[in-house]
Formats: C-alpha cells, sequence, structure tokens
C-alpha cells in the first residue's frame, strides 16, 4: 500500500480527519448508526437500542486537574454496560471525558488519539493545549448532522499547560463550541447533582487529594438520584475512573484508593 499524495493546494496538512476526508473515508459515518428505512433503529416503543454514557466532571486543584467518570452506559430504561470508561487520556499531558452516544464518543476519542499523534509527527512538535482543545471543538462540529438525530457527544477536555504552569479544562456544546471554565465542570444525565457537589466543595488552592475525594463525593450524589449514573458496584469490584493530569502527566488513582474514599463516605451516610 502505498502513500498518498496530494497537490499543494489539496494537501490536508497536519489535520487527520481532513486526510481520511481526501481519500474518501467519513471520520462520522451518522448512515453506519441508521437501518434500511433511514431510520434510527429502535425497539420498546420510542426506546433508543443505542447505548449512551452519562456523568463525566473534572475540576482544577493546586498544580493540575482532576477527570472523573462514571461507568455506566444506558440504553432506556436498561443498563447496557456497567463498566464503560467515560474518561481517557488524551496524550501525556490531557485527558478526555465523554458523555452522549457512547459507540459515536468512543470513535471520536480515538480519532481525536489519533489526530494529536499524527500532529506531532506531522510537524514535529505537540499542539499546545488550548490547540488541542481547538480540535476536539472541530471534532465535534463535524458531528452536528448525528447530533440533530439524537445521536450527541459532549465531551470535555482537560490537561496541564506547561505554557502557564496550570491545569486548564473545556467543556463543549454540540455545535463545537468550546468553553473554558475556571474551576469545575460537569457534564451528563447527573451534572446538575454533581456540579452542586462541586461547587459547594471547591476551593481555589484545593489539593490533589481533596480534589480527588471531592470528585468521588460528586458521582456518589450523581449515582444517587439519577439512574443513568452508576455508583460503586462494591459487589463486582468496579469504581469510577478518576486521574489526575500535573506536570508529571496522566495518573490513574488506584481501586484500593477509591474504594478507601467511598467506604468513608458511606460511613457518612450510615452515621446521618
Amino acid at each position: 500500500m502505498t502513500m498518498p499524495r496530494f497537490a499543494a493546494g489539496d494537501d490536508p496538512g497536519a489535520s487527520f480527519p481532513d486526510l481520511l476526508r481526501k481519500i474518501g473515508i467519513d471520520p462520522f459515518p451518522a448512515s453506519a448508526l441508521r437501518g434500511e428505512s433511514g431510520r434510527i433503529d429502535s425497539t420498546r416503543g420510542n426506546d433508543t437500542v443505542l447505548p449512551h454514557a452519562t456523568t463525566c466532571l473534572a475540576l482544577t486543584y493546586d498544580g493540575g486537574v482532576v477527570m472523573a467518570g462514571d461507568r455506566r452506559a444506558t440504553m432506556g430504561n436498561l443498563i447496557s454496560t456497567r463498566s464503560v470508561e467515560k474518561v481517557v487520556p488524551a496524550d501525556d499531558l490531557s485527558g478526555v471525558a465523554i458523555a452522549g452516544t457512547a459507540g459515536l464518543a468512543m470513535e471520536m476519542i480515538k480519532l481525536f488519539q489519533l489526530q494529536l499523534e499524527y500532529y506531532e509527527k506531522v510537524e514535529g512538535q505537540s499542539l499546545s493545549l488550548e490547540g488541542k482543545a481547538n480540535q476536539l471543538s472541530m471534532m465535534v462540529r463535524s458531528n452536528m448532522p448525528a447530533a440533530m438525530q439524537g445521536l450527541g457527544v459532549v465531551p470535555i477536555f482537560a490537561g496541564f499547560d506547561p505554557l502557564v504552569g496550570r491545569g486548564r479544562l473545556w467543556d463543549f456544546d454540540i455545535t463545537g463550541g468550546r468553553y473554558e471554565e475556571r474551576d469545575f465542570v460537569a457534564i451528563g444525565s447527573g451534572s446538575a447533582l454533581a456540579s452542586t457537589v462541586l461547587r459547594v466543595g471547591w476551593r481555589t488552592n484545593i489539593t490533589r487529594e481533596a480534589a480527588i475525594e471531592l470528585a468521588a463525593r460528586a458521582l456518589w450524589e450523581a449515582s444517587d438520584a439519577d439512574t443513568a449514573t452508576g455508583g460503586p458496584d462494591i459487589l463486582r469490584g468496579i469504581y469510577p475512573i478518576v486521574a489526575s493530569i500535573d506536570a508529571g502527566g496522566w495518573d490513574r488513582v488506584a481501586d484500593d484508593a477509591l474504594a478507601s474514599i467511598y467506604d468513608t463516605i458511606m460511613r457518612e451516610v450510615r452515621s446521618r
């Protein structure tokens, strides 16, 4: 297989999605999610059979950011999977979390990771953190036709910015609009509940350990009232994904540490 060649005015440059389109591949084919009739496949009346990922959040702390997400994906009133990974590293110094149609979201994450690697190889240097947020914004906007059919994907992007020496985070809307938040953000069906916990507990110079505990508490409260948000599954040993990103890079919190945090939370809930 030979590498594709382009004329000077037709070169896709460092954009991997543009490269795919130039060679005839649609990176976000909405038609792949539609049946022969042209309608989105569904059963049980109006309930879609497509799995949806739900609550994710991110918050800054003194030296970086913490990202967290529950593990549940739902199909209408059914649990599709209990162990989906909605929070993943984008590269060494950044991460992305997703809510929305799970299949499209996973595809977008993989393409975004590949885009960052492709850009670095073509340009010989990494994108800035803000440049990465811009690139993800373009991908979300490319998915807008599917989003208008109910197949939306809404991510959070966060990471450590070596240019300013602190953590930064962004949320997005389905049109690709990106909005930088200074303190915290939550998305998904349990976002209102999680945001309330974050708003009450977040402080300007919060430590990494306190930020991790606050993220765990926010997901606990969201799962307690929102059926689409999964809490810690003690029986199966499944806990939310919680990770910090600082100058040293991505660091996922071990399940043993989360088990200890949630044990403390459960004892406090029982006592009151």
